[in-house]
């Protein structure tokens, strides 16, 4: 199926205050209704992917989602990191490729538990993915992965089928593979591409910034007459004002970098607001994750 109007997938990973480095869900209490309200007003469907933490604390977030007719997906547990690591994070190691099927397996039952049907989607926390995890997805049942980053391996740019044998390559099997937004028409300045993803352009600078380069990604789709899908990735704490200096918690406190939690709250409302305006000035189809399961070039 060859589309000419971009196919836009708006995911919000439903996950503690700042990813990792907070144990808070201020943002999730908080910032979903405001993502809900935004996605009302323009009528339109997204995936919110849950760690099963967030699930099993707060599951009248879950019930607020599917209530709203949006698809609730699974996001890890704890939001560990699952597959391969693409960045050194202190004090953080992946779990081993051994465990992925049965941690992630627990993960799923932890938000099925809430939401009281399978969930069919996923995404891996800062997008790294691996072999091992796609293979456990598979076997698991689910039919999309909204993992693989575009900035990173970018080969593929468009939704594909992967391997057994490797996930960020062409295969067999059953689940979808999507790949997430990146301007891939840059010369990158970093050694990982990171430049290239898109996240947090909506706030830090403003909606207009990001579409700059959602325009780039749509010329270049044009010329190789690929059909364009667009997946994206944000938070419920982005749409909360988060603390500034040290946050303490335990034994320690983390200082998060300053563009981290810039514009988060108020700006970053009126930011995803403006940004689904223009995507819809472009002609824009959204989609859910799970939507993508059946989708053909």
């Amino acid at each position: 199926m060859t589309t000419i109007h971009p196919k836009v997938i708006l995911g919000f990973d439903m996950e503690t205050d700042i990813g990792s480095w907070t144990p808070f869900y201020e943002g999730l209490v908080h910032g979903t209704p405001r993502i809900l309200e935004v996605l009302s007003k323009h009528g339109l469907r997204a995936t919110f992917f849950f760690v099963g933490e967030a699930a099993r604390l707060h599951p009248e977030m879950v019930h607020m989602v599917t209530q709203a007719g949006h698809e609730v997906g699974c996001h890890t547990l704890y939001h560990e990191t699952i597959g391969d690591e693409i960045i050194p994070i202190p004090g953080i190691r992946p779990v081993l490729p051994e465990e992925c099927f049965h941690r992630i397996e627990v993960a799923a039952d932890a938000v099925q538990q809430v939401l009281g049907k399978k969930v069919t989607s996923f995404r891996a926390p800062r997008l790294w993915g691996s072999t091992a995890m796609v293979n456990a997805l598979e076997d698991l049942g689910f039919t999309a992965d909204a993992s693989y980053p575009m900035f990173f391996y970018k080969d593929r740019v468009i939704p594909y089928h992967p391997s057994r044998s490797d996930w960020t390559a062409e295969g067999d099997m059953k689940i979808m593979e999507i790949p997430n937004f990146a301007d891939m028409t840059i010369q990158s300045q970093d050694p990982h591409g990171r430049d290239r993803d898109a996240w947090p352009i909506f706030r830090t600078e403003n909606a207009l910034a990001l579409v700059r380069h959602v325009d780039h990604m749509l010329k270049f789709y044009a010329d190789k007459k690929l059909p364009p899908v667009l997946c994206f990735y944000m938070h419920p704490w982005e749409f909360h004002k988060m603390p500034e200096g040290l946050i303490h918690f335990g034994e320690g406190a983390v200082l998060p970098d300053p563009f981290i939690i810039k514009n988060c709250g108020r700006v970053a409302v009126q930011e995803l607001d403006n940004f689904i305006t223009l995507l819809k000035e472009r002609g824009a189809e959204f989609a859910t994750a799970g939507d993508m399961a059946d989708w053909e070039v």
